[in-house]
């Protein structure tokens, strides 16, 4: 694993002071909930800082994850040296997750926990959870109480986070947050894996056309496409549209305004038109 690099605005001895205080809070034989974002990356790079081959790294698959988020999460793991566990979850089995209430994610997460504590019974599980994800909509986080998960990044801040992740030299430091694709469903509308499949076409073709930073939100036949620079994608408007068209949406739309995570959280929930 890495040293931290000296390039950076966070101070070395500021970083490994932080460092420390997070590597004594990792308990022994910890297994981290990896999905190879940033967040579970800094907390596995730690874990393994902390107890070296004795810490584990879970990645959950389902229907839920996008294309190629797997095979993020084991290029990362390796960087990092820690083991690494594949596993795969149904939170679709679940009527919670499928009928998509604002507490979605709570059905989400107890499945993942659920099936961490099966496979490693008395073991601490990890999470990524960060303090800027205290002034957002968490319903997951109370299923990581019911689950008794530690959050070592629980008092940094996403920058502080991401800063980490650049010390480090981890290959997830800079890459763009990915939740489930359920997130781009309103809540009300059933969650199904063709709908997800749909999903995950649409943002992958348009993510090829050049923008990693993007959200196609599923709004019955229409696609409706957030992403960062709304003005470079206007300017590429035919090939976005068709490319939502070509993924299995009857139109598509490019909103002018600028991509924000949680979005669909703030928007009054209303079932999408059927297709």
């Amino acid at each position: 694993m890495p040293e931290p690099k000296a390039d950076s605005p966070l101070s070395l001895r500021h970083a490994a002071g932080l460092l420390a205080r997070l590597e004594a809070r990792i308990p022994a034989r910890p297994v981290v909930a990896f999905s190879g974002g940033v967040d579970s990356s800094v907390v596995a790079a730690i874990a393994y800082r902390a107890h070296g081959k004795h810490a584990l790294a879970v990645t959950a698959v389902s229907p839920s994850v996008a294309q190629g988020e797997l095979e993020g999460a084991q290029r990362v793991a390796q960087h990092i040296g820690i083991r690494h566990e594949i596993v795969r979850t149904n939170e679709l089995a679940r009527p919670g997750y499928v009928a998509n209430g604002r507490d979605r994610c709570y059905f989400c997460k107890s499945e993942l926990y659920d099936t961490l504590a099966a496979r490693h019974p008395g073991r601490i599980l990890l999470s990524g959870a960060n303090q800027d994800d205290q002034g957002d909509w968490r319903p997951g986080l109370r299923a990581a109480a019911e689950h008794d998960v530690q959050h070592p990044l629980i008092d940094v801040t996403k920058d502080e986070v991401r800063e980490l992740a650049r010390l480090l030299d981890l290959p997830s430091a800079n890459k763009p947050a990915s939740p489930c694709l359920a997130s781009r469903i309103p809540y009300g509308t059933a969650v199904d894996p063709a709908t997800l499949a749909q999903i995950d076409r649409a943002e992958q073709a348009v993510r090829a056309l050049g923008f990693p930073i993007l959200r196609v939100r599923h709004m019955g036949p229409l696609g409706r496409l957030e992403v960062d620079d709304p003005a470079k994608a206007l300017a590429l408007e035919p090939q976005i549209v068709a490319a939502i068209i070509e993924a299995g949406y009857e139109h598509a739309t490019i909103d002018p305004r600028p991509f924000r995570s949680g979005r669909l959280n703030v928007e009054p929930a209303r079932p999408a038109a059927s297709r």
